[in-house]
């Protein structure tokens, strides 16, 4: 489905990429929320650490096999950000970039744009405020 990508700039903390994650495992934090990032794998510590090899990575996303999980936690503690839970059946439950839907339920649910699947839209939003800024600059300058 594509990567997750986040411009906290963006973000107004109204918790609704929160309440329509799936898995439960999106948190916003001052404004800025928070997920797996879905490290390469190679260098995935989660998916290192596990003991059953119930981490894999599966078409650019780091998942889960919930039915080869066995609720160590091991991942959860080699987690350099916290995107790792241990839910209510004893079992580690992360963001899988909604693998089982059409589209990322966070990013659909974000009124504001500030969770989207395409880096380029937040480098062109970026851009955009930049010529802003450089016309106004220009227009005190003369």
């Amino acid at each position: 489905m594509g990567e997750l990508v986040v411009n906290p700039e963006l973000c107004v903390d109204c918790g609704l990429c929160e309440r329509n994650c799936p898995n439960n495992a999106i948190r916003v934090h001052d404004n800025v929320p928070l997920f797996c990032m879905h490290c390469s794998p190679d260098k995935a510590p989660c998916l290192a650490v596990c003991p059953k090899g119930a981490i894999q990575a599966l078409g650019g996303a780091i998942t889960i096999e919930k039915d080869m999980c066995i609720g160590c936690g091991l991942c959860k503690d080699v987690c350099p950000i916290g995107a790792i839970n241990i839910d209510e059946r004893g079992q580690a439950n992360k963001c899988d970039l909604c693998e089982e839907y059409d589209c990322q339920q966070c990013v659909e649910a974000c009124p504001t744009g500030a969770l989207t699947n395409d880096q380029s839209e937040i480098i062109r939003a970026k851009q955009d405020k930049l010529a802003d800024g450089y016309k106004k600059i220009q227009s005190l300058l003369k």
